[in-house]
């Protein structure tokens, strides 16, 4: 694995989050025989002492759900260890599961998923608020949903008492990030968040995960297939290929002076915003830009850089 010299690089401060030499394997075949290997050897580390976003990036296959359900505790890993503030995961989920689930909260790629559709969006807080007994009062519960919703942009107003299927897309996953920061967690992992959602409302809710880090401390874990938006949000980029990372560092050294062949290939598939200039991939051992404007173009607006 290619590692650049990273500003998160071990400490003697136990880290928020560690994936130590997780391997994941499912059994596939008529008689379950046949192994498929969806993680290999995979470790990384979230700093405890200051917020980041950490992107997660590689094409379809690569491994990056499977991570995502590995931190979350969804997944029990092969072989290797999740741990969260040095606690392995697996134990967190059995012997302190409420108090896990609001330490690390998730963002999923389709929105629609979490909603019931009897249910107005009402009902994603009030089952948060009754579970974990976040408030002394109907009022004050009330009072702190309305601030989560102000926090993402949304007004309560005209976002509370409605059905899912009366939002936008971009409305139904700013309703997510802010239910997901009701319980103020100290790391949300958001797998795809943006990838279902159009264009002109990415921005708002990539913005809405920078302030969420800036303004309130959240880590963010950012899994995606697209290099542009973790370019312009992340602070670390790990790259994933066929269940094993072969790249890491900060974002932008890995951006704009990749080293491994697969790196390369990624960026080089990312088209310029250009009519005038004629996009085709290129292959693996293509040449790997090398100046501060060669990274994949990207949106403005989201404040980040």
């Amino acid at each position: 694995m290619v590692e650049h010299i990273s500003a998160i690089a071990s400490s003697a401060i136990v880290p928020l989050l560690a994936v130590d030499h997780v391997r994941k394997s499912f059994s596939g075949g008529a008689l379950r025989r046949r192994q498929v290997i969806a993680l290999d050897d995979v470790s990384l580390e979230l700093p405890a002492d200051r917020p980041i976003i950490a992107a997660i990036a590689g094409e379809s296959g690569s491994g990056k759900s499977t991570l995502a359900h590995l931190i979350l505790g969804l997944l029990s890993p092969t072989a290797g260890e999740v741990r969260f503030r040095g606690r392995s995961i697996e134990s967190l989920v059995r012997s302190d599961g409420l108090g896990f689930r609001r330490q690390i909260q998730a963002i999923f790629q389709d929105p629609a998923d979490v909603f019931n559709p009897f249910y107005r969006v009402d009902h994603v807080f009030d089952m948060l608020l009754g579970r974990f007994r976040l408030a002394p009062s109907a009022a004050a519960g009330r009072g702190l949903v309305h601030d989560a919703l102000r926090s993402v942009g949304l007004d309560p107003e005209r976002t509370l008492g409605r059905y899912a299927h009366e939002l936008s897309g971009g409305q139904a996953q700013r309703l997510m990030i802010a239910r997901a920061l009701l319980l103020r967690p100290s790391l949300i992992v958001a797998d795809e968040p943006v990838s279902m959602v159009d264009a002109s409302l990415r921005a708002a809710i990539l913005e809405a995960l920078v302030q969420l880090k800036e303004n309130l401390g959240v880590s963010i874990l950012y899994i995606t297939h697209d290099l542009a938006t973790a370019y312009e949000v992340s602070d670390e980029l790990f790259i994933l290929h066929d269940g094993r990372l072969v790249e890491r560092g900060p974002t932008r050294s890995v951006i704009e002076a990749p080293v491994d062949p697969y790196t390369r290939l990624l960026i080089s598939s990312v088209p310029e915003p250009d009519p005038d200039v004629r996009w085709q991939a290129r292959s693996a051992d293509a040449e790997a830009p090398t100046s501060a404007g060669a990274g994949p173009q990207v949106m403005e607006g989201t404040g980040a850089r």
